[in-house]
């Protein structure tokens, strides 16, 4: 069964309040009533178990219109917390967020590398733990951890496919396995999805009905939000455009097919276009020779990506070319997926494009602005996140978030077969 599974009426509802209360800052019960269209009985039930459970205050009086002045509700943004965590080889971010979303505190530690995956998630827990203490924060008051990754992984939503350098994690429980060590209810997606859904959540992408989150990290993918939800697909892949053909007899990709942008023009691309120019790689550090032995190791992906980078910044000729090359493959996708969805808004995010925005931004803008399909209907706003680097680890905090201020998701508890991919909560 696709699509989201609603919970009992009653849970609905008090989800529904509360996500209205979120959005309007203050509101009265008269102007809940007016915003949802339940009944005044419904709403009063619904916001005096969110005052008993502390998630929603009383916040003074509206201005009187000649009669009794009317209570305004509003938010308590301390009263529960979200830990979200982009579990990706180069790297591993903390997000810990209160319940309107504003970060509490964030972290990066060291990615996953080639440790086994029972390794790397006792360390996941460890560090979650600390940073929730480090902040004095009750942990009983933390509503759940997101689990966001190229994939998505977990024991209901692995990936038949999974990206080179997460292949030992394919078929291997890390939704359980993570909920057990971290004692939280864990819910897992793709790293693509969760920054679009960061991106929404922190109103990054305005008020646009239908928007795209272009992600680049040690791949490229993207995330779409539909009328301020978030759309997964079938399996929890919608969007990956990385795999989209943009030459049928170009190199093989590590997905099977030909001629994928992210083969052409992901960060690994880009590092190898950069090793195979001796006096580049020598200028930037990059002349160690992957496999072999030597004084100088080779470096990652994200860290050779991160030298093209710096030096493209510094003004280097060589490195500017290899980013503006692949920008304008990038730029192709985009209009590839704007073409498909429409869409009225796309935002540059992800760890790679916090390093290069600056060099990829308007390469897409000019394809978009010259040939989008219905730019005579309308044009495509782009723009470059301000949290690149974190939107993953901040829309897994937010897949945690909307299980309650959200009505459309699914009960805590469901039969395997009526769980939603990309949504399932696994708890402790």
């Amino acid at each position: 069964m696709s699509g989201p599974v609603r919970g009992t009426p009653h849970a609905s509802s008090k989800a529904a309040v509360l996500d209205v209360i979120r959005a309007a800052g203050t509101i009265s019960r008269v102007g809940l009533i007016n915003a949802t269209g339940l009944t005044g009985a419904t709403i009063s039930t619904a916001v005096r178990k969110l005052l008993d459970e502390g998630l929603v205050a009383e916040t003074g009086h509206a201005e009187s219109t000649g009669g009794k002045r009317r209570v305004l509700l509003q938010l308590n943004p301390t009263s529960r917390f979200a830990l979200g965590v982009h579990l990706d080889h180069s790297g591993i971010t903390y997000v810990l967020t209160d319940l309107a979303g504003g970060v509490v505190a964030r972290i990066t530690k060291p990615g996953a590398g080639t440790r086994a995956p029972a390794e790397v998630v006792d360390r996941m827990a460890a560090e979650a733990k600390t940073l929730i203490a480090s902040v004095g924060v009750d942990h009983d008051r933390v509503l759940g951890l997101g689990l966001v990754s190229p994939g998505p992984l977990g024991a209901r939503t692995t990936a038949a496919i999974a990206p080179p350098v997460m292949r030992r994690w394919a078929g291997y429980p890390v939704d359980r396995e993570l909920a057990a060590a971290a004692g939280l209810p864990v819910v897992v997606d793709n790293d693509a999805t969760a920054a679009a859904l960061g991106e929404h959540w922190s109103r990054g992408m305005g008020s646009a009905s239908t928007s795209a989150a272009l992600y680049m990290g040690t791949g490229i993918g993207a995330g779409l939000v539909i009328g301020g939800i978030t759309y997964r697909g079938t399996s929890g892949n919608a969007g990956e455009i990385g795999h989209v053909c943009l030459d049928v007899d170009g190199p093989e990709c590590w997905c099977g097919a030909r001629g994928c942008v992210e083969v052409l023009a992901g960060p690994e691309a880009v590092v190898a276009a950069a090793r195979a120019d001796r006096a580049l790689a020598e200028r930037i550090g990059l002349t160690g020779d992957p496999g072999a032995d030597g004084d100088r190791a080779p470096a990652s992906p994200a860290a050779g990506f991160a030298a093209v980078g710096r030096a493209a910044r510094r003004g280097d000729p060589a490195a500017l070319a290899l980013l503006e090359r692949s920008a304008r493959y990038i730029a192709v996708a985009a209009r590839t997926l704007a073409n498909v969805m429409d869409v009225e808004f796309v935002v540059l995010t992800g760890p790679s494009f916090a390093i290069a925005g600056s060099v990829y931004l308007p390469v897409v803008r000019e394809e978009l602005a010259r040939s989008f399909y219905a730019r005579g209907a309308h044009p495509v706003d782009v723009r470059l996140s301000h949290t690149a680097a974190t939107a993953p680890a901040i829309g897994a905090a937010a897949m945690v978030l909307q299980s309650e201020l959200v009505p459309l998701h699914a009960p805590q508890r469901l039969p395997e077969d009526l769980a939603e991919p990309g949504l399932v909560t696994v708890r402790p």
